[in-house]
């Protein structure tokens, strides 16, 4: 547990000592599957704490939320409307 692959942090105990645990260190944020860029409003957290949050705290609620960043979607809808229009 000593080990660097753990965060040290320290944690008053009731009967007033402070001790230190071992924690894993956060991940990192998610990405864009396009771009790359982190996403926002996607929590930075590990999957077992993941699993416990509400469905809309998970990812922003709209088309590929969670997936792609505002930018990359924004792209990806002119692209899949300017092919509908060419399709008529």
């Amino acid at each position: 547990m000593r080990s660097r692959s753990f965060r040290r942090v320290k944690v008053g105990t009731p009967g007033g000592k402070q001790v230190i645990r071992y924690l894993k260190r956060r991940p990192g944020a998610a990405k864009c599957g396009s771009c790359k860029k982190p996403l926002s409003g996607v929590p930075r957290l590990r999957p077992c704490r993941l699993a416990k949050l509400p469905k809309t705290k998970k990812r922003p609620e709209r088309p590929y939320g969670g997936q792609l960043c505002p930018s990359c979607s924004r792209e990806l809808f002119r692209k899949k409307n300017m092919e509908r229009w060419e399709n008529v």
